[in-house]
């Protein structure tokens, strides 16, 4: 069993990263946490194959915008494509939105954005850890119900 499958639910969030010649790129994470308070910090995984990870490699910076359970068709879309071939910004109808500390565009439907720096990344198994410090944060709604997810297509709901 594979161990999204033994430690959920986990929230969702959706990754925004531009490449080195300014092409965005989404992707929905689910292995997410928060490291620090002050500063704050926050990270992700990431599988290596991902066009994501190439991004992150290339330019250091991406949006952290947390999903709310409204968002479940737009976290689908974003982690059944790849951003090397689809524009899913386009595919899901996410308005992107600018920062004004990193190059990778916000997300204007997500309740909280997080501006961010990748201060590390390191390999562990078949994942890499990305470490983002905070620079920037959006609180566009303070309550909401997150959307979080098991694994696969199972998007766990809260009672």
């Amino acid at each position: 069993m594979r161990v999204s499958q033994q430690i959920f639910p986990r929230a969702v969030a959706l990754i925004v990263t531009i490449s080195k010649d300014g092409e965005p790129n989404v992707m929905t994470a689910s292995f997410l946490m928060p490291i620090s308070f002050e500063p704050k910090y926050l990270a992700f995984s990431i599988t290596p194959t991902r066009h994501t990870f190439k991004n992150l490699k290339e330019v250091k910076e991406f949006t952290f915008n947390i999903c709310d359970e409204s968002m479940l068709e737009e976290a689908k879309i974003c982690g059944s494509y790849s951003g090397r071939d689809t524009d899913k910004f386009k595919l899901a109808k996410l308005e992107k939105e600018s920062s004004s500390q990193v190059k990778p565009p916000l997300l204007k439907k997500s309740p909280v954005s997080f501006e961010c720096r990748v201060e590390g990344m390191k390999e562990f198994g078949d994942h890499w850890l990305v470490v983002g410090r905070v620079l920037k944060e959006h609180v566009r709604e303070e309550e909401f119900i997150p959307l979080l997810h098991k694994s696969g297509d199972i998007f766990p709901r809260l009672k």
